[in-house]
């Protein structure tokens, strides 16, 4: 093995030769912090009306440079930028953090096929004018705005760090365009399956639209990223679409009949359960599909959401998978995601009232862009004024998929650190507008109800559905359950009338 590492980089070879314990006891100290940290800030999030999610962003935030990096740097040096014996500190802090950026995509793709299992086929069937209309809005709009808001901000923007330069103006328009315009479907799935709406009307076709408005968004990302790198090319981005259906298509035509037929034979001689061969088919077609959509270029976790999606109707298999699966992918995999995406943020880098001032007006056009888009076309497409105002309250959660789109153009060299942090913010409390206005707006409207059982609706002490034969997943009477799924209550697994 050594002969093979002569002619690599010292580095590298430090590397290699790094015992595996010393790798694994900073992975394990940080993953020991994040996901208490994460378990404590998302039930002070419930305790306040908010879904766990903004709350383990909120954790991120606390002990990364913005707040324990600040007050405490040598516990967040010593926590979060630990040394390696014998590896250059270079190379260990571009290590760790792709080790957790692993982690977490694994429990996104997780959390991915859980929500697409959420889904109501039948409500998608009768509303596709609707998600159609919605996710069109909702990207346009926004992004027009942002583009228009970009000279506004422009001048204010000091060189980005790594190259010294001043942004280009079109470039800074286009990435606050899209950061605008994206929906984050897996914050918005975790916030519905909080809520206990996922499956009902408003619930299912809202969800549609996102998915519908993200696949979108990436391909507008990626050939603005292209355009970029002075490398657009109009039949790639064609050819993305054109696989992208092909995919689909052979997920409801070819994958879905056999899946179908074998989960249904296995779950009947295994009384509703998945065996241990059946978890490794199950486990196997996830990352199948997200690597179809990784090759695709549309990202992994649209693969598992599309396939949790074709597998919806199956109520045996969504009880079953949601038993083997949602407790781990809640209390761990996921935490991890929002929380180590919160370190990387350092808001610290605003100084001044007009950086606040610009910071303020992006979040105001980002709501009132979401809102009066996806409202209007809910509207127009026969719900009411109520519903589309839930609507549009929804498609607003940008959560991750903007920090996504905001990273890529920060290392593009397009985003400098000050309209970092603005968009950060920006994506951060649109994500926690949403469910003050679900609140707001939810009276006389099918998710009520729902609401109320959730336990966010109001302070009423948690309750079962009267459905329910059991302790569903996600009640913390349940061994060592989270409450970042169903948040003790059950979920409406049975299709809503």
């Amino acid at each position: 093995m050594w002969e093979l590492l002569a002619d690599v980089p010292e580095a590298a070879r430090a590397l290699a030769r790094l015992d595996v314990e010393d790798l694994l006891l900073p992975v394990l100290m940080q993953l020991i912090v994040i996901i208490a940290a994460a378990r404590v800030f998302g039930a002070l999030a419930r305790s306040v009306g908010q879904p766990s999610v903004v709350g383990e962003i909120a954790a991120g935030l606390v002990l990364g440079p913005s707040l324990l990096g600040w007050v405490v740097p040598e516990a967040y040096t010593v926590l979060f930028q630990p040394s390696l014996p014998g590896v250059d500190p270079p190379l260990t802090a571009a290590t760790l953090p792709k080790i957790f950026t692993v982690i977490a995509q694994i429990g996104l793709i997780f959390l991915m096929f859980l929500v697409g299992l959420e889904l109501e086929p039948q409500h998608i069937r009768q509303q596709g004018r609707a998600v159609v209309l919605i996710a069109a809005a909702g990207i346009a709009v926004p992004f027009l705005l942002g583009t228009a808001l970009a000279p506004l901000i422009h001048p204010h923007l000091e060189p980005h760090s790594r190259t010294g330069q001043a942004v280009p103006l079109l470039s800074v328009a286009i990435f606050i365009g899209i950061t605008l315009a994206v929906t984050a479907i897996p914050v918005l799935g975790r916030i519905m399956l909080e809520l206990n709406i996922v499956r009902t009307r408003l619930g299912a076709v809202t969800l549609a639209a996102a998915g519908l408005s993200d696949a979108l968004s990436w391909i507008l990302l990626a050939s603005a990223v292209a355009w970029i790198r002075s490398d657009f090319n109009i039949v790639e981005t064609l050819q993305m679409v054109f696989w992208s259906a092909v995919f689909v298509v052979a997920m409801l035509g070819t994958v879905r009949p056999i899946l179908v037929r074998y989960f249904r034979y296995s779950l009947q001689i295994n009384a509703g359960r998945l065996s241990p061969t059946a978890m490794t088919v199950l486990l196997v077609s996830i990352f199948l599909a997200a690597v179809a959509t990784n090759l695709i270029g549309i990202f992994a976790v649209f693969g598992a959401f599309v396939l949790g999606a074709v597998l919806s109707d199956q109520a045996k298999l969504h009880q079953a998978a949601v038993d083997k699966l949602a407790d781990v992918t809640n209390s761990f995999f996921v935490p991890v995601f929002f929380t180590y995406t919160g370190l990387r943020t350092d808001i610290s880098t605003l100084r001044g009232e007009t950086p606040w001032l610009l910071c303020a007006i992006l979040t105001l056009v980002a709501v009132v862009g979401k809102l009066a888009s996806c409202g209007w076309a809910a509207r127009i497409s026969g719900f009411s004024r109520r519903e589309s105002l839930l609507i549009g309250a929804m498609m607003n959660a940008r959560g991750l998929m903007a920090l996504v789109a905001i990273n890529i153009g920060y290392e593009l060299c397009v985003i400098p650190r000050s309209l970092y942090c603005m968009l950060v913010i920006m994506a951060v409390a649109t994500t926690a507008l949403t469910t003050p206005i679900l609140l707001l707006f939810r009276k006389g409207t099918e998710l009520d109800e729902l609401i109320t059982r959730s336990g966010l609706g109001s302070q009423q002490p948690h309750q079962t559905l009267p459905h329910s034969d059991k302790a569903p997943p996600g009640d913390d009477t349940a061994a060592g359950s989270s409450d970042s799924y169903a948040s003790n209550d059950a979920l409406p697994w049975r299709p809503c009338p």
